[in-house]
């Protein structure tokens, strides 16, 4: 029977070790790490996702501040904000949530973040570190699921690990962790040629591709372990067929749409040897690293090992 990888397990064994590392900074420093997170408009998830991380760094001792811009915010406007940010010391970490509106260049305003204040790890200063094995922030996601496998006791040296997305916010600087814990790493992608073949080598599957139920069975080794980092909300009734089982069905009439991640259902369930569900695995992975990302940023930045 497969095992579930339950993210919200992971989550608080992460956050219970960050607040003894919060309270050592401010028994050194006079002060908590703090948090900047930028909200520029009125996206209705983006707005839950900031709650949630503010929400968070306060439980762990945290100085967590949202600023919240109009969407009609020029870009040059909000160039001059993160500036600001970069220069006051009591912000050690600045998250800009995505996604920002369409008259801004995300690029350029997420490579305006200091790097060591970069706590989503996106700068290409510390996408360089990770590449070459050095210290620095790395992309929450990713990181959480590297995290997950090692302390459900999954072993990743030696293994087979397929990673379908090449996202630079998770696709890559998956690999990349993969490769430091010594597996054998394949990135596939939207050009990849007999994908079912490649992702049937995996003893580690990872899905990050943003298309529900997308890997079925036809992509999963009987025994892998498959990480499903999609989150996608299906609302057409013959998809939800083509996923769901009678009960999921029957939620799905209830509500009107149902969430599942990038691997069916019922057969990541069937054949794997441990799976991480949707929702409920990878997600709530990410807020944890976030704020330790932060602390290892105030860490840094003070001088403390």
């Amino acid at each position: 029977m497969s095992r579930i990888l339950d993210g919200n397990r992971i989550r608080d064994q992460i956050k219970s070790e960050c607040l003894p590392r919060v309270e050592r900074l401010v028994a050194r420093t006079g002060r908590p790490p703090g948090l900047a997170v930028v909200l520029v408009g009125d996206n209705p998830a983006s707005e839950v996702y900031v709650r949630s991380k503010t929400k968070t760094a306060a439980e762990l001792g945290m100085m967590g501040e949202t600023i919240t811009l109009p969407a009609s915010t020029e870009e040059d406007e909000l160039l001059a904000v993160i500036e600001a940010l970069n220069q006051r010391r009591e912000i050690d970490g600045i998250l800009i949530q995505l996604p920002l509106p369409h008259h801004v260049d995300a690029q350029r305003v997420l490579l305006s973040v200091a790097p060591d204040k970069d706590v989503d790890g996106f700068h290409p200063y510390n996408a360089g570190l990770l590449s070459t094995g050095r210290e620095g922030p790395r992309p929450c996601t990713p990181a959480g699921i590297i995290q997950m496998l090692k302390r459900y006791e999954i072993t990743i040296e030696g293994k087979n690990a397929v990673v379908v997305g090449r996202s630079d916010i998770v696709g890559k600087p998956m690999a990349f962790l993969l490769l430091q814990e010594n597996a054998t790493v394949t990135i596939c992608h939207s050009r990849t040629h007999d994908l079912a073949s490649i992702c049937r080598t995996a003893d580690i599957l990872v899905a990050a591709v943003g298309r529900p139920a997308l890997l079925t069975e036809d992509h999963i080794k009987p025994g892998a372990v498959v990480i499903d980092v999609g989150i996608n909300r299906v609302e057409s009734r013959v998809e939800a067929e083509r996923i769901f089982d009678a009960k999921r069905l029957a939620d799905f009439d209830r509500r009107g749409s149902l969430l599942v991640g990038d691997v069916h259902p019922g057969d990541v369930a069937r054949l794997s040897s441990a799976y991480t569900p949707v929702p409920g695995g990878v997600g709530p992975l990410t807020i944890a690293m976030l704020m330790r990302n932060t602390i290892e940023c105030a860490e840094r930045r003070t001088g403390i090992e």
